[in-house]
């Protein structure tokens, strides 16, 4: 009896060994993926979180995993933001009436760790929760419409950069960095494809996302040009609210975008010859 018992146990750690050893020789070098979903802006027209007006996003990524857990992720990103006082329960910002359009192209590199060990093809290592943090840099320009035409606000120095009245005020940059922080999850499909779901949400380096920041600069235009009429929209509400000095937007804080997105993911495998010196 003895005898089969060690027999047994001798024959479960060889096969436990040499599937230890199989799964050693495959290395899961990386992934290539596309995603999309939404996204959302944060400022100081959306100063309460609100989900309910998120807008197109997608995005390219590639991974380099350094091992099981620690990888290295590009992502190139496209998100349609935008935001309408007119959304808000906010009596004050209703009056305001202020919106905005912008088109996001950021390119990121993140860090990223699997809380488990995965390795597409193999029972048990197919699925894994992760977190990342990186850094990025994005292209920006908000837009607005007035009488059905587009007007790009940063040009327009709305809060009045630029103008000989208020030498103090340069325009903003239409290029900022940001500080991606993601959390996700994978699950392989097989050895070749994965699906992910992926919440990345970004500080920024700027509070002009929405071209909202300082305060109104009514004297800074030509009364009925389009540069006046965009600056304050309050006399679409009724009563005009811009006066000089007057707080526009925020300026305690930054912009901020989250995207959640779906994807697709194709790994990329190397095989190696197991380590020799492992022993049965």
């Amino acid at each position: 009896m003895m005898k089969r018992v060690v027999l047994w146990a001798l024959l479960f750690s060889t096969i436990n060994a040499a599937k230890a050893q199989y799964l050693q020789s495959f290395e899961h070098a990386g992934e290539i993926g596309i995603s999309a979903g939404y996204a959302q802006y944060f400022g100081d027209l959306n100063s309460q979180a609100d989900m309910s007006h998120a807008k197109f996003s997608a995005a390219l990524h590639y991974t380099k995993q350094m091992n099981n857990y620690i990888g290295i992720k590009i992502s190139a990103t496209y998100a349609s933001l935008g935001y309408s006082d007119k959304y808000s329960s906010n009596i004050v910002q209703q009056t305001r009436n202020l919106s905005f359009n912008n088109d996001i192209w950021e390119l990121s590199v993140n860090g990223t760790f699997n809380f488990f060990q995965f390795n597409p093809g193999f029972e048990g290592y197919d699925f894994t929760p992760y977190v990342g943090l990186g850094l990025g840099v994005f292209t920006y320009d908000p837009y607005a419409y007035l009488n059905g035409q587009k007007y790009m606000l940063r040009l327009l120095g709305t809060e009045g950069q630029g103008s000989a009245a208020y030498p103090d005020r340069t325009p903003y940059k239409n290029i900022a960095m940001c500080l991606p922080l993601t959390f996700g999850l994978k699950y392989a499909l097989g050895a070749k494809t994965n699906v992910f779901a992926e919440l990345r949400y970004r500080f920024t380096t700027t509070d002009y996302l929405d071209d909202v920041s300082a305060t109104y600069a009514p004297d800074a235009f030509v009364a009925g040009s389009p540069a006046f009429l965009l600056s304050d929209r309050s006399y679409e509400t009724g009563s005009t609210i811009g006066i000089k000095g007057r707080q526009r937007g925020n300026t305690i804080g930054n912009d901020a975008f989250a995207t959640f997105h779906i994807g697709v993911s194709f790994n990329i495998q190397n095989y190696r010859c197991p380590d020799q010196s492992y022993s049965y």
